[in-house]
């Protein structure tokens, strides 16, 4: 008997949370943890919560198995079920059939529905958390994704491919396999590989732009500005004068030999102002304070007349320039 074999499977298990690689992880390692008590072929019901009754779960999930100990059901999109097909799939969940293990799927489903009580009530280890990861978590995970396929890839790239991407982890792990399949030799994958190989598909984000801007990055800031359709020049303008203050303050506090206070000067988790010094750096004393007068001037503008875009395009680039 195999180590996972020994180890019981419970007879119900529900994978909650927006990160779609997760759970798809988690259902091909319970589909191979059933294989191995039989052919799964026979043994194997899929559902969608969207269009399944409750009681063809029930059904599906009471059968016997043939020529195996266990049988699959699983349930995708289980929030998507009715109340009643829930409610019928909870009362199958108080007494369990022993040789089925039932895998419910679900992007969101609150702690306080009678569906995932049930189901967090059959085991401590039966609710699999799947919430997604945070930005910078997810480029380090990226990074190690990366080493899956065969190939690894620079910081910088990795933070590129998801500005491209998204952070949906599926699309993520897809466009991976396609950069480890065109990549040649042992060298990392770099941002120009992403950049060549890798359609955009999100939207930027508005604190990319700030990035780029605090660190003087023109180029990145021209590939930028057209892919922030939501964000107003108002908008931007403010993030940028915030971003401003905090360097202001990194300024002030390298210039002590106190650097290493910023986090906690600006209550702040420490990965949030990870560059800011190395960014400061690039700007004199001078240059901030003629940033900050530019920027009311630019408000101003902004707010009488002159076209919006025009005027923080003209703010961004001259600010960068000095």
């Amino acid at each position: 008997m195999s180590d996972t074999k020994s180890q019981k499977l419970l007879p119900a298990y529900l994978a909650v949370g927006e990160d779609a690689l997760k759970r798809r992880t988690v259902l091909e390692r319970l589909r191979k943890r059933v294989a191995e008590y039989g052919d799964l072929e026979f043994n194997h019901d899929e559902f969608d919560g969207d269009r399944a009754s409750g009681s063809d779960i029930a059904v599906a999930c009471n059968t016997l198995p043939f020529a195996s100990e266990i049988r699959l059901v699983e349930v995708a999109r289980a929030e998507k079920l009715g109340k009643q097909d829930a409610d019928v799939v909870c009362a199958y969940l108080a007494a369990p059939n022993e040789s089925t293990v039932l895998v419910l799927s679900a992007e969101k489903l609150a702690k306080n529905t009678r569906l995932y009580k049930a189901v967090a009530a059959i085991g401590k280890t039966a609710v699999i958390d799947c919430a997604p990861m945070k930005r910078y978590e997810l480029v380090r995970a990226l990074r190690s994704m990366a080493v899956g396929h065969g190939i690894t890839m620079t910081e910088s790239a990795a933070e590129m491919l998801v500005s491209y991407v998204g952070e949906d982890t599926v699309r993520l792990d897809s466009e991976l396999r396609k950069l480890a399949l065109a990549h040649t030799g042992s060298d990392p994958v770099t941002q120009r590989e992403v950049e060549g190989l890798v359609a955009r598909t999100s939207e930027a984000k508005p604190w990319e732009l700030v990035d780029a801007f605090s660190a003087r990055d023109a180029k990145a800031c021209l590939r930028l500005l057209p892919l922030l359709t939501s964000a107003s020049p108002y908008a931007l303008i403010g993030m940028c004068t915030n971003r401003l203050r905090e360097l202001a303050c990194a300024k002030s506090l390298d210039a002590r030999g106190e650097g290493g206070q910023l986090a906690a000067t600006l209550g702040v988790p420490a990965w949030r102002v990870k560059n800011h010094l190395a960014w400061v750096r690039g700007y004199s004393e001078g240059e901030l304070k003629k940033a900050f007068a530019t920027a009311r001037d630019c408000e101003r503008a902004m707010k009488s007349g002159t076209d919006a875009q025009d005027a923080f395009r003209d703010w961004l680039f001259s600010t960068m320039a000095g």
